[in-house]
């Protein structure tokens, strides 16, 4: 009895991946005005009716992007914690300090940010998008700092601090880099935990 080579069943999964890096590509390039079935089909190398086929619509297209674009910062963000070990410090600093480094710090990522965040008012979708992306960034951090000992009724405020402090560092080095290093940004950010986790020894 013969079956199916394997590719073909995950086809239709490649193709719909193909059509949301497509979109990633044109937001980044031309912002949502610049957005439409045809331009993300042209970028595709595919017909607009084979869009039509996966997506019901742009605005579908665009949040598909949107929840993609989120999860591979998080698999970023996972990755860098992995890889410090076990030390709850290390695994603290590697998730915020990762927001400097490819592939998060990258003008072609931020560019599709913003095209996201042009919507985020004017679209509910895109809203709970960017209020579940957010939520789960702040509450991996406060997960962080319990386990590097930050009191519990800091948790809250310290992983909002944080979060300001990475977005803003994040966003300047994406939008001049020459202004500086990455390098120097993991060290504000640092500097920033060794206040939180240990006060006394960073004030001393």
């Amino acid at each position: 009895m013969s079956t199916a080579p394997a590719f073909r069943r995950s086809e239709p999964d490649a193709r719909r991946l193909s059509l949301i890096e497509a979109c990633a590509r044109v937001l980044a390039r031309a912002g949502i005005a610049g957005a439409s079935v045809r331009t993300i089909a042209v970028e595709a190398g595919v017909s607009p009716g084979l869009v039509g086929h996966y997506f019901p619509g742009v605005d579908a297209l665009i949040a598909a992007t949107y929840g993609h674009t989120g999860a591979r910062v998080d698999a970023a963000l996972e990755a860098a914690v992995a890889a410090a070990g076990d030390d709850p410090r290390a695994r603290l600093e590697a998730f915020v300090t990762a927001s400097f480094t490819a592939p998060i710090a990258d003008p072609e990522l931020l560019a599709t940010w913003i095209a996201f965040w042009s919507l985020v008012r004017a679209r509910p979708e895109i809203a709970a998008l960017h209020d579940e992306q957010y939520g789960g960034f702040r509450a991996q951090l406060e997960a962080l700092l319990a386990a590097a000992g930050v009191a519990r009724p800091e948790l809250r405020p310290r992983a909002i601090e944080l979060t300001a402090l990475v977005d803003g560092l994040w966003l300047e080095l994406c939008l001049s880099p020459q202004a500086f290093s990455a390098d120097e940004a993991a060290a504000i950010a640092r500097a920033a935990l060794a206040r939180i986790i240990s006060p006394d020894r960073a004030t001393g």
